[in-house]
C-alpha cells in the first residue's frame, strides 16, 4: 500500500516535469529557428554580392535569382585593378583606417582614464558634457569642420581625415565604462611602490582592457573604412582618393556597371572581415562586460 500511494505521488511530479523540459525545448528550438532565420536575412545581401561580382553586365539582373552563375566571371576581379588605380585607392584608405584607428584608441584611452580613475572637480560634470555631444548630428559640424581645415591649410590631405575622427565621445564611454569595473586597488597599490600615472595607465589598466579596446578597434576601423561623405568634402585629387571614391568610378554617365560595384565592394570588405574574425573574441567580451558599474 506505502508503495502504491508513493508511485501515485510521484506520477504527477514526474509528468510535470516533462512538461517543463518539453516546453524548454521547445522554446530553444523556436529560438534557434528565429536566429537561424535572421542570420539568412542578413548574410543574403552579401552572398548576392558576390553573386554578382562574377556576372556580366547583361546576366546580373535578368539572372538574379540564381546565386551560383554558370560562367564565373573571374575576370571582374582584374578589371577592377586594371581600369582605376584600385590599390593605391586600397592604400589610401588602410593608411587613413590604421591611422585613425590607432589615434581614437589613444585619446578614447586617455580620456577614459582620467574620467573613471583620476579625482578632479567637476569630473562627472564634464563626462556628461562631452557625451553630450554625442546626440549633435554630424552634418551640424562639416561646416564648421572643413572650415578649420581650410583655415589649417588641411584641404586634400589624409590629415584632415584623420583628425576630425581623432576625438569620440562613444570611445571614452566605452572605455571609461570598462576601466570602472577594474579594482581601484590595482592602482593605489601601483601608487604606494611609486609608479606614476601613466604607468599605471600604461602597465595596469590597458593590459586589463584588450576586450573592449578590440571593441572599439572594430567600430573605428569600420567607421573609418566605410567613410564617403568626408573623404568627398576633402579630397579633390584621385592620388589621394580612398576606396569609397575610387568604387564611382565604375559609374558610367548613362548607367553603371554593377557588376564590377559588386566586385570592387567584395575586395574592399575583406579587410573589414578579417579583422572582425580576429578579434571577434574581444569583441564578445568587450560588449558582456562593458557597463556593468558605473
Amino acid at each position: 500500500m506505502k508503495q502504491s500511494s508513493e508511485s501515485l505521488n510521484n506520477q504527477p511530479t514526474d509528468s510535470g516535469n516533462s512538461s517543463i523540459k518539453l516546453r524548454q525545448s521547445f522554446f530553444i528550438v523556436f529560438t534557434y529557428v528565429i536566429l537561424i532565420l535572421m542570420a539568412i536575412i542578413m548574410v543574403l545581401p552579401f552572398i548576392w554580392m558576390l553573386s554578382g561580382s562574377l556576372k556580366d553586365a547583361a546576366t546580373i539582373f535578368q539572372d538574379s535569382k540564381n546565386l551560383i552563375p554558370e560562367n564565373p566571371k573571374w575576370e571582374n576581379f582584374r578589371k577592377v585593378w586594371t581600369s582605376v588605380p584600385f590599390g593605391l585607392f586600397y592604400w589610401n584608405t588602410t593608411k587613413v583606417a590604421v591611422l585613425t584607428t590607432l589615434g581614437t584608441i589613444l585619446t578614447s584611452a586617455l580620456a577614459a582614464y582620467a574620467f573613471a580613475k583620476l579625482e578632479f572637480p567637476g569630473r562627472n560634470m564634464l563626462f556628461f558634457l562631452y557625451i553630450g555631444t554625442m546626440m549633435i548630428p554630424d552634418q551640424v559640424m562639416m561646416i564648421p569642420q572643413f572650415t578649420l581645415m581650410r583655415d589649417l591649410n588641411l584641404l586634400n590631405t589624409h590629415t584632415a581625415l584623420i583628425l576630425i575622427k581623432l576625438f569620440h565621445p562613444f570611445g571614452v564611454f566605452l572605455l571609461r565604462q570598462f576601466f570602472l569595473t577594474i579594482p581601484n586597488e590595482l592602482s593605489d597599490s601601483a601608487r604606494i611602490d611609486g609608479c606614476s600615472e601613466f604607468r599605471i595607465f600604461w602597465n595596469i589598466i590597458l593590459p586589463l582592457s584588450k576586450a573592449a579596446i578590440g571593441t572599439l578597434v572594430i567600430f573605428t576601423l569600420l567607421n573609418s573604412w566605410n567613410d564617403f561623405i568626408n573623404p568627398l568634402i576633402y579630397l579633390s585629387e584621385q592620388s589621394r582618393f580612398t576606396l569609397q571614391i575610387g568604387i564611382r568610378y565604375f559609374q558610367q554617365l548613362y548607367g553603371a556597371d554593377f557588376h564590377l560595384i559588386l566586385a570592387a565592394t567584395t575586395l574592399s570588405l575583406i579587410p573589414i572581415v578579417l579583422a572582425y574574425l580576429f578579434l571577434q573574441r574581444y569583441f564578445i567580451e568587450g560588449i558582456t562586460t562593458t557597463g556593468l558599474k558605473g
